[in-house]
């Protein structure tokens, strides 16, 4: 498989504690162009931890991320994300009671409803990057639906749809494929497929070795909030120690 292009972005001796706990213990990996690279690991290894730091969401205690050359560590959130760095949460987040097309035009708009620029021209191109996007993810035909009112899968594909009508060239997925039924895992798959031969990045956390397999280009393996290994995604699977580690027969 591909090992991708040039580094996107980088995390340097990253940490980040809780109490006495260490979520995150000093991890360096690198996200390369083009490329679907898959953090692995037992539960609690720090992979969700590791997207919050490199989202914004939480402030490392050491360490540095770079995006395209430059340091965001400290920079908020939001500002991230219009940096071109989209991501979902296993919880999703989305804005239950507003319909399927307004909550993908939340990310199309830079402020409060009121100071959008552009007019209604601006309107007319940000409601068709919506609907380009759900329909990219098969959205179309229920983008008058109440986010509430969707199916498990059809919420999943969502979260996506948003992170596509943002524009963001990486992103970060949180057990996209988790609870997706076979018929939805292969639209999902298509979907990746599709958006990294238009130059998208892609990184995702997934459990399910089955599915790690069919999508990976590379992986990136966690235990206890360090990086164990990192390369060619049949080297991490067939290792027997990170096997044992993975399905919790770690040597005492």
């Amino acid at each position: 498989m591909s090992q991708g292009g040039a580094v996107l972005l980088e995390t340097r001796e990253m940490s980040k504690t809780f109490g006495g706990l260490k979520a995150v213990d000093n991890v360096s990996f690198a996200l390369r162009e083009g490329i679907v690279t898959t953090l692995v690991g037992p539960n609690g290894a720090g992979k969700t931890t590791l997207f919050n730091l490199i989202t914004g969401h939480l402030a490392a205690d050491a360490g540095d991320v770079t995006w395209l050359g430059n340091s965001i560590r400290g920079v908020p959130h939001w500002k991230i994300a219009q940096s071109g760095i989209g991501r979902t949460f296993q919880d999703l987040k989305l804005f239950d009671q507003m319909t399927v097309e307004e909550n993908v035009l939340t990310v199309t708009e830079r402020g409060a409803w009121l100071w959008q620029g552009g007019g209604r021209t601006g309107l007319a191109a940000r409601r068709a990057r919506a609907l380009d996007a759900l329909d990219a993810v098969g959205l179309s035909g229920r983008r008058r639906a109440r986010a509430i009112d969707l199916a498990y899968a059809e919420r999943k594909f969502l979260s996506v749809a948003r992170i596509l009508a943002a524009g963001a060239r990486l992103w970060l997925l949180d057990e996209p494929a988790s609870g997706l039924d076979p018929g939805s895992y292969d639209r999902f798959v298509t979907l990746v497929r599709d958006q990294l031969r238009h130059g998208i990045t892609i990184c995702i956390i997934e459990h399910n070795l089955d599915i790690v397999k069919g999508i990976s280009d590379r992986i990136a393996f966690l235990d206890q909030g360090r990086l164990l290994a990192e390369g060619e995604p049949q080297a991490i699977l067939n290792d027997p120690a990170l096997a044992a580690i993975y399905f919790g027969e770690r040597a005492e």
